[in-house]
């Protein structure tokens, strides 16, 4: 069996870090694909679970010198603890380096022709260096026993040089006085390079937690304790992994909704705008749903569990979040390439460099080399090609999430961002998808028949016919009589219901089903049909095998948002169409009430797929929005799916992107959203490349012939910290972007 799970990893240091936890995933027996997401610390994996545990992959990464947490009931917090003692040892070593670089600095400045003033520096420097910047030095030793290199490895090998050479150059200065030349200590530069890396990523690690505070928003949604009724009717509160589906739980004044359950007595309002992102609190009473996370108000009531734990819609939304965070955008495979050889390509590039220099310039070429190849090893920024793209999914995806709107991967980004028409189902999508019945006209002989038709909409699908179910319910204080049996019931899609009862087959749905079985109505039921078409009224036609018995005007209200939706997406010069299995008249009465360019009406489910596929076929990039289950066909056909969901488990699961609530307004939002991330993606991508394509060959000393610049290493030090917190910090605006 598959299975897919995010798993928080320690230890990563850089992007190359990433790249290699996820080539020993990807090793591994029975596991199908693996992606290790820097920005936010975690593996998601989808593995074979006959082949492969939780464990043998946590031995694999332990291995490679990571670690990788698998205890699934306490992994957030076992992963918030991680980050907070990793957070804090770099912020005592940060600390701790600034402190110790500062007088090496004003010693190396003011004082390094005092013999003492070079000792203290030598001291100082080396607590710098092999103490407060240990990380660096344990780190690439360890990647070394697994023959791999980080970016831990080029600090570590250049700070390492140039201390080793100035403590040469400090205990054996005869060596170099002898052949004429001076003697330098690059102390101050070693001290200086560790605090500023050590500084870049402190600033880099409190940017990155900002990236992810979408996702600990929704998981502190989640309460710790919840009220079960026992069976002898005692109250008591136990850990909420305590409750299973069954259980009856009280819900107080205040409290958050513990598990996904049916309200089975008592009332109040609920704010679910965690689900919807609508800030008005819905009525929830008996017999309504109400979810794990929402926030009850003032009043009790009492539920019956439906779902707690991993299965709760929250607990979905989470995982799915959680999902698209980890994916990996097409133009991120470019940048796992170059991350997985950018520190063996800098390492042979800086040796290079140090070469060329001593050869070329004999007098000073082995300093300068010197100097070029710490530059080069310590300003090269890998860092900022892994950050570039998996922060700014992150803050994306969560900046989406809190606004109601559940994106599935990284992929469905890159495809909404290109989309130019969007096809949109009618009800529950533009309308508000809860029909009721305005008009009936019965002659008088035919009024009877009211129960037949009531018990025939009774067996229908439809989402009409609960409309009409309802209203032709008989009154309170009338005498309840039995429903008519109804056999041989038929559902004939697009058209309506057919069914037999007392012998007489009768008929419910539109013109084309009665007309398929030669029944032609009156002039005074067309009449009343046209005016009620006219005013985007939906008609049912109800008849027996002879004659038209009734016909009956159902509508379906336009949301407050549609024509505001249509007229934003029309403002991005994306095409509306809406498709919808309704009357010609009352499509168009509704496409003209909000604005919508296109309509086709009359259209069968299976039509709808057709129609998208013409649509691409000449080649246009196709979204088709819809409840996720009606229209399946056509969501699968589209380039982009979109789901108006209820919260409902189908709805997050049917498409690339869910619409938690019901307001066509987050469409154009979801589609700005991801224009909005991709940009964010290549600026960051951008900016990472042009840095270390101009960094690289500066450092090593590309410009010293024209003007006899030399980059000094403290300098490399800051830019190539800067650099990671630059590109993080580009990620965050993405937050308070409008959408």
């Amino acid at each position: 069996m598959q299975k897919k799970e995010v798993f928080p990893v320690t230890g990563l240091g850089c992007a190359a870090c990433a790249a290699r936890v996820s080539k020993v995933l990807n090793a591994q027996p029975g596991v199908i694909e693996a992606n290790v997401n820097y920005a936010s610390a975690t593996a998601m994996v989808c593995y074979d679970t006959d082949k492969c545990t939780p464990e043998l992959l946590g031995k694999a990464v332990a291995d490679s010198g990571y670690g990788l947490i698998t205890d699934v009931e306490n992994e957030e917090d076992a992963a918030e603890k991680e980050r907070l003692k990793q957070y804090r040892a770099l912020k005592w070593q940060t600390v701790g380096a600034v402190v110790g670089t500062v007088p090496v600095f004003v010693l190396s400045m003011f004082f390094m022709d005092l013999r003492w003033g070079q000792w203290v520096a030598f001291v100082l420097s080396a607590t710098v260096v092999f103490v407060f910047g240990s990380r660096f030095h344990i780190n690439a030793w360890r990647q070394l026993g697994n023959r791999a290199v980080n970016m831990d490895t080029l600090v570590a090998c250049s700070t390492g040089v140039a201390w080793m050479f100035s403590t040469f150059n400090l205990l054996f200065p005869g060596f170099w006085l002898s052949r004429g030349i001076e003697p330098h200590l690059y102390f101050e530069a070693a001290s200086v390079i560790i605090a500023f890396i050590l500084l870049g990523r402190l600033m880099e690690a409190k940017a990155k937690h900002k990236t992810n505070k979408a996702i600990r928003t929704l998981m502190g949604l989640r309460p710790k304790m919840v009220t079960i009724v026992s069976q002898d009717g005692t109250e008591k509160e136990v850990p909420v992994q305590w409750a299973h589906a069954g259980d009856t739980v009280v819900v107080r004044p205040g409290e958050r909704v513990a598990v996904d359950g049916t309200v089975f007595s008592g009332a109040s309002y609920v704010d679910e705008s965690m689900l919807s992102g609508e800030p008005v609190p819905v009525m929830k009473q008996s017999g309504d749903k109400v979810f794990a996370g929402t926030i009850n108000q003032k009043g009790a009531f009492r539920i019956k569990a439906d779902k707690t734990g991993q299965d709760t819609v929250l607990a979905q939304i989470i995982r799915m979040v959680q999902d698209a965070q980890g994916s990996k955008a097409p133009v991120q495979n470019l940048v796992d390439k170059v991350a997985s050889v950018f520190v063996p390509v800098i390492m042979g590039i800086a040796v290079t460099v140090f070469l060329a220099w001593w050869v070329f310039a004999p007098e000073d070429g082995f300093t300068h080399g010197l100097l070029a190849m710490i530059t080069v090893l310590i300003i090269a920024c890998p860092c900022a090609l892994g950050l570039a793209t998996p922060t700014a999914l992150i803050v994306g995806i969560g900046k989406g999430a809190s606004n109601g709107i559940l994106i599935k991967d990284a992929t469905s980004l890159e495809v909404a961002r290109n989309i130019d028409m969007v096809i949109l189902d009618k009800t529950g999508t533009v309308t508000e998808g809860h029909p009721e019945v305005t008009d009936q006209y019965w002659t008088p002989e035919s009024g009877r028949y009211r129960p037949v038709l009531a018990a025939l909409e009774a067996l229908s699908e439809h989402p009409l016919a609960e409309a009409v179910v309802t209203a032709l319910r008989p009154e309170p204080d009338t005498e309840s009589r039995p429903a008519p049996e109804i056999v041989s019931f038929e559902n004939i899609p697009g058209k309506g219901v057919r069914g037999i009862c007392g012998g007489t087959a009768y008929f419910a749905g539109n013109m084309d089903l009665l007309r398929e079985n030669g029944i032609e109505p009156s002039g005074e039921f067309l009449s009343r049909c046209g005016a009620w078409e006219s005013q985007a009224r939906t008609v049912i036609w109800f008849a027996d095998s002879a004659e038209v018995l009734a016909v009956v005007a159902v509508t379906d209200r336009i949301k407050p948002t549609s024509a505001a939706a249509v007229a934003r997406l029309r403002d991005m010069g994306i095409r509306t169409v809406m498709l919808t299995g309704d009357n010609e008249a009352s499509a168009a009465a509704v496409a003209r009430q909000t604005g919508i360019d296109e309509f086709r009406a009359g259209v069968l489910p299976q039509d709808k797929a057709l129609y998208v596929k013409q649509l691409q076929a000449e080649g246009h990039r196709v979204a088709m929005v819809g409840d996720g289950i009606n229209d399946s066909a056509a969501l699968a056909q589209a380039d982009l799916s979109i789901a108006m969901g209820g919260g409902s488990d189908i709805a997050i699961n049917a498409a690339m992107i869910t619409v938690l609530s019901s307001d066509l307004m987050r469409v154009p939002e979801a589609v700005r959203l991801s224009q909005l991330t991709v940009r964010t993606i290549r600026e960051n991508l951008f900016w990472a490349f042009i840095y270390n394509i101009i960094a690289v060959p500066v450092a090593a000393g590309i410009l010293y012939p024209v003007n006899g610049f030399l980059l000094n290493p403290m300098i490399g030090g800051a830019a190539m910290a800067l650099s990671s917190v630059s590109v993080v910090t580009n990620s965050l605006r993405l937050r308070g972007m409008k959408l």
